[in-house]
C-alpha cells in the first residue's frame, strides 16, 4: 500500500537550497576572492557574467589587490603591457601585479567603466597613485584592454594604455625570481612621477621648494 507523504514544515522549507543565487555570487565572485563584484558599464553595453567576473579581477589587481585565486583566472601564457612593463607568462604578469603592490602605499580608483563587452572588454580607468616611501602622487588615466580565451574563461592579455595610447620605450621586463625587477618596476614609477612634477613646476615658473 502506498504510504503517506511526510509531512514538510514552512521552516525545514526555509533551510532548504537556495532557488537561486545572488547577482554577485553567480560569476562566482566569491569563490576566486574578487572583490570588485559591481561593474559600471556604460549605457547599451552588457557583459556577461563571466566578463564581469574577469573584469572584476582585473580591476581588483589594478587596485593594488592581487592573490594567487585571482589570478588562476590568467592563461600561463598571458601578457601583460603598459608604458614602463611588459610581463610574459605567469612568472613574470604575476611579478608585476605583486611590484604594483608593493610600489605604492595607496592606489585609489576614481572611475571604472566598461565601454566594450566585446574581445578584448574595454575599460576606461582613471586611478590615483601614492608612491610608496616618497608620498609622490600621481593621477593616470587609462584605456584598458582585456583579452580573454575563446572560451572567455580566463584572461590571455591585458593592455594597460596611459591616456589612450602605450608609447614606445622605457619598457621594463618583470621576472618573479629577480627581486631587482620589482625595484626597478618601483623606481621606474617613482621617476615617472617625479620627472611630471618637474615639468608641472617649469611651466608655472616654480621650484618643488616654493610650495609649502
Amino acid at each position: 500500500s502506498l504510504r503517506p507523504l511526510p509531512h514538510i514544515t514552512r521552516a525545514q522549507v526555509g533551510h532548504s537550497r537556495p532557488l537561486a543565487m545572488s547577482s554577485s555570487d553567480s560569476p562566482n565572485f566569491s569563490q576566486y576572492g574578487v572583490e570588485t563584484s559591481t561593474i559600471s558599464a556604460a549605457p547599451g553595453v552588457s557583459l556577461s557574467s563571466n566578463q564581469k567576473l574577469l573584469t572584476g579581477c582585473v580591476l581588483d589587481l589594478f587596485a593594488g589587490k592581487p592573490s594567487k585565486r585571482k589570478l588562476t583566472l590568467w592563461t600561463d601564457n598571458a601578457t601583460f603591457t603598459d608604458p614602463i612593463t611588459i610581463a610574459n607568462g605567469r612568472g613574470q604578469y604575476e611579478a608585476q601585479w605583486y611590484g604594483l603592490k608593493a610600489a605604492f602605499s595607496q592606489i585609489e580608483q576614481l572611475h571604472a567603466q566598461v565601454t566594450s563587452a566585446g574581445n578584448p572588454i574595454e575599460i576606461d580607468l582613471k586611478n590615483k597613485y601614492t608612491v610608496a616611501g616618497v608620498g609622490a602622487q600621481q593621477t593616470i588615466d587609462s584605456k584598458v584592454l582585456i583579452h580573454t580565451s575563446a572560451d572567455g574563461s580566463k584572461v590571455e592579455q591585458v593592455e594597460d594604455k596611459w591616456n589612450g595610447s602605450l608609447p614606445n620605450g622605457a619598457f621594463a621586463n618583470v621576472s618573479l625570481l629577480s627581486p631587482q625587477s620589482w625595484i626597478y618596476y618601483g623606481s621606474s614609477w617613482t621617476y615617472w612621477v617625479w620627472r611630471n612634477y618637474v615639468v608641472e613646476f617649469k611651466l608655472a615658473g616654480l621650484r618643488p621648494w616654493d610650495v609649502r
